[in-house]
C-alpha cells in the first residue's frame, strides 16, 4: 500500500471528506471496494456523486483486464490501484525503457474518454518537471490508456501529514513549490482542480511534484466556473493542513480531523500554538475565496500567481539549525581508577611504607679522586672530538678546488628547462546525470558540473542507514555524470573536484562509436580505477583513450556527521 501511495496518480481520494470550493467527488475510503459495488450499475444506482453533480450518463463498467496483459506490446500491466467508476489505474512496466510507469485505463466508449485523452496530451505538451509527466494517451481496441510516471522515491502529503505538522520551513517550501508549479500551468490554461494531500508528493530530494494535472479532473468530469480559484483555495487548504494537521472545512477527509462546525473557519495560530504567523495569514489569504477573513486587511489571493508572489514577499523562513547532540559523560575506565591525584579512601591509622633515604654523596678522599679522574676523561674526550672535526673541515675545503665539479654551461640548462607539453581542458558540450535505473536525482543541476564555477555543485540528497545511496533498489549501481565532448576526441586524462571528500568513484569513458550511453556496460574503457577520491581526483593516462562519453560514476558516498550520507561533484575537467 505505501507503493502505491508514492507512485500511482492520484485516482481515488482515501478521505471520503468534501474538498475545495470545486467540491470535488465523494468517494468512500475504499476506492476498490465502490468500484464493485458500482460495477454496472445504472445512474439511479449509484447516484449522485462527483461533487453532488447529478450524473446523466451511463458509466460503462471497468474494462476486465489481468495481471500480465500487454498494451502495444509494450506496456505490462503489474497491479490494479484503483477500479472506480468505470475506469482503473495500473502499476506497469515499460518492457522497451526498462522502468516502472502509471496507466489509466478506460473504454473508448466511455462518456469521459474524450476528454481525458485531450487532458493528457495538453498535459503531455505542459512538460514542467514539477508536475508528474504524461508519457502517452493512445485509443486502441476499444480501450483508451493514459501512461504516467512512477515515482516509487517519492513520499505523498498524505503519509508526511501522518507523521504530525510540518516545521516552518517544511510549509513555506510547500506553499511556494505548489502556487509556482500551479501559476506556469495556468499560464498554459491548464487547471486541476483536485489538488488534495493525495496528489502532491516530495521527492527524496526535497521538491514537490504535483500528479494528475487535468487527467484526475477529467476522468471524473469535474469542471469549475473559477478554476483559477478553485486550485488557489486547493493550495492554501493544503498549507492550513500542513501547519495544524487539521482539514480546514467541517467534515473529516484525507486523513485528516475536520474543523468543528459550530466554529467556522479560524486561522491557524488559533488552531495550534506555535503556528509561524506569516504563513498563517498566507493560508487565511488563499481561503478567502470560501468564506475566510484575511487578517491585517491584506487582499485575497485569488489565483495561484498571486499567492506565489505574496509568498515571495515574505522573510524567508530558514530550515531549523539542526540539533547539537551533547556527548556521553566521561565514564572513568578501571585503569584509570586509581589513587594518583585523589585523596587516599585508606584510613589513616593503616601504616604507609616508608621508602627508605638515598645514599650520601661521596665524601671520602677516595670519592674525591673518582671525581677528578672523570672530570679529566672528560675534558679530555672534548678536546680529542674537537681536534678531529677541525682537521676534517680543513681538508674539505682544501679539496673543493680539485673535485672536477663544473658549472652547467647555458645549453645544460636550457635543456634542463624544457618539459613535457601540459594537457589542456577539453571543450565540453554538455553533462547529463548517470541513470543506470531509470531515476534520477536531480537531472537539472547535471550542468553545474561543467561550468567552470566551483561554487556550483550537483549534490545527491541525503541518505540514511547505508553508504550505497540508502540500500535503495532504484539506487544500487549508485548515480554521476555523463560528460559529452561534443565529438570524439583524444582524451588524456581527467580532473574532477568533488564536493566532499571520501566518495567510491571510478572514471571511464565510452568506446568511440556509442550513442547515448546509459549503462555501466556502455563505458569500457577505465581512465580511473574503483578509488576512494578525497576533495580532488586527478589521472594522467600514458595513452590517451577516443571517446566523446565519458562518466564519473560514485557508487558510495561518505557519512556527512549527521549519521547520513551525501556526495556530490563540483566541476569535472576532460583532459586532451
Amino acid at each position: 500500500m505505501a507503493e502505491r501511495s508514492t507512485a500511482a496518480v492520484d485516482v481515488a481520494d482515501n478521505s471520503g471528506g468534501e474538498p475545495l470550493a470545486a467540491k470535488a467527488d465523494e468517494t468512500t475510503a475504499d476506492g476498490m471496494a465502490q468500484a464493485e459495488n458500482t460495477k454496472g450499475a445504472s445512474p439511479e444506482d449509484t447516484g449522485a456523486s462527483d461533487g453532488g453533480r447529478e450524473r446523466s450518463e451511463v458509466v460503462p463498467a471497468s474494462p476486465d483486464l489481468h495481471s500480465g496483459h500487454k498494451l502495444a506490446g509494450r506496456y505490462r500491466l503489474e497491479e490494479c490501484v484503483t477500479r472506480l467508476d468505470g475506469f482503473s489505474s495500473w502499476r506497469a512496466v515499460d518492457e522497451k525503457l526498462r522502468r516502472a510507469v502509471g496507466v489509466h485505463l478506460l473504454p473508448a466508449d466511455h462518456p469521459r474518454a474524450r476528454s481525458v485523452l485531450a487532458a493528457a496530451r495538453s498535459s503531455a505538451l505542459l512538460g514542467d518537471p514539477r508536475f508528474v509527466q504524461v508519457l502517452d494517451a493512445v485509443e486502441e481496441n476499444d480501450l483508451v490508456y493514459v501512461v504516467h510516471e512512477w515515482l516509487p522515491d517519492a513520499t505523498e502529503l498524505t503519509a508526511l501529514l501522518a507523521a504530525g505538522p510540518m516545521e516552518a520551513h517544511d510549509a513555506y517550501q510547500l506553499v511556494s513549490q505548489l502556487s509556482q508549479a500551479m501559476a506556469a500551468a495556468h499560464r498554459e490554461g491548464l487547471s486541476h482542480l483536485r489538488l488534495t494531500p493525495g496528489a502532491v508528493l516530495r521527492s527524496s530530494t526535497g521538491q514537490y511534484r504535483i500528479r494528475g494535472l487535468a487527467v484526475n479532473a477529467a476522468l471524473r468530469g469535474i469542471t469549475a466556473e473559477r478554476p483559477l480559484r478553485t486550485d488557489t483555495e486547493a493550495i492554501g487548504a493544503l498549507l492550513y493542513a500542513a501547519l495544524t494537521r487539521r482539514w480546514p472545512y467541517g467534515e473529516d477527509a484525507h486523513g485528516l480531523a475536520g474543523l468543528p462546525k459550530d466554529l467556522g473557519l479560524i486561522a491557524p495560530d488559533q488552531v495550534r500554538a506555535g503556528v509561524h504567523r506569516g504563513l498563517s495569514e498566507l493560508a487565511m489569504r488563499a481561503l478567502a475565496n470560501d468564506g475566510a477573513t484575511a487578517s491585517r486587511q491584506e487582499p485575497p489571493c485569488t489565483t495561484p500567481d498571486e499567492l506565489a508572489k505574496a509568498v515571495a514577499a515574505m522573510p524567508r523562513i530558514l530550515p531549523p539549525e539542526p540539533a547539537f547532540t551533547a556527548p556521553p559523560a566521561y565514564q572513568r575506565t578501571t585503569y584509570q581508577q586509581g589513587t594518583y591525584g585523589r585523596p587516599s579512601s585508606h584510613p589513616a591509622s593503616v601504616a604507609q611504607p616508608v621508602m627508605p633515604p638515598p645514599p650520601a654523596p661521596l665524601q671520602s678522599r677516595a670519592g674525591r679522586a673518582l671525581k677528578w679522574t672523570v672530570s679529566a676523561l672528560l675534558i679530555a674526550a672534548l678536546g680529542l672530538g674537537s681536534w678531529q672535526l677541525a682537521e676534517a673541515l680543513l681538508d674539505r675545503a682544501k679539496g673543493s678546488d680539485d673535485t672536477g665539479v663544473t658549472e652547467p654551461n647555458e645549453d645544460d640548462k636550457n635543456k634542463g628547462d624544457k618539459t613535457a607539453p601540459r594537457a589542456e581542458p577539453l571543450d565540453i558540450a554538455g553533462a547529463t546525470e548517470f541513470m543506470p535505473d531509470g531515476s534520477g536525482i536531480k537531472q537539472f543541476e547535471a550542468g553545474n558540473t561543467v561550468d567552470g564555477d566551483r561554487g556550483t555543485h550537483w549534490v545527491t540528497p541525503r541518505y540514511v542507514g547505508f553508504a550505497n545511496f540508502g540500500n535503495l533498489p532504484q539506487r544500487k549501481q549508485g548515480s554521476g555524470i555523463i560528460v559529452d565532448l561534443g565529438k570524439v576526441r583524444d582524451v588524456s586524462g581527467v580532473e574532477v573536484s568533488l564536493y566532499r571528500s571520501g566518495q567510491t568513484t571510478t572514471v571511464s569513458a565510452a568506446s568511440p562509436g556509442a550513442a547515448s550511453p546509459s549503462t555501466t556496460a556502455d563505458f569500457d574503457q577505465p581512465i580511473v580505477k574503483r578509488t576512494v577520491a578525497g576533495s580532488t581526483l586527478k589521472e594522467k593516462l600514458d595513452e590517451p583513450v577516443r571517446t566523446r562519453y565519458v562518466l564519473v560514476h560514485i557508487t558510495e558516498l561518505p557519512a556527512d556527521g549527521t549519521g547520513g550520507y551525501r556526495g556530490g561533484i563540483t566541476e569535472i575537467s576532460v583532459l586532451g
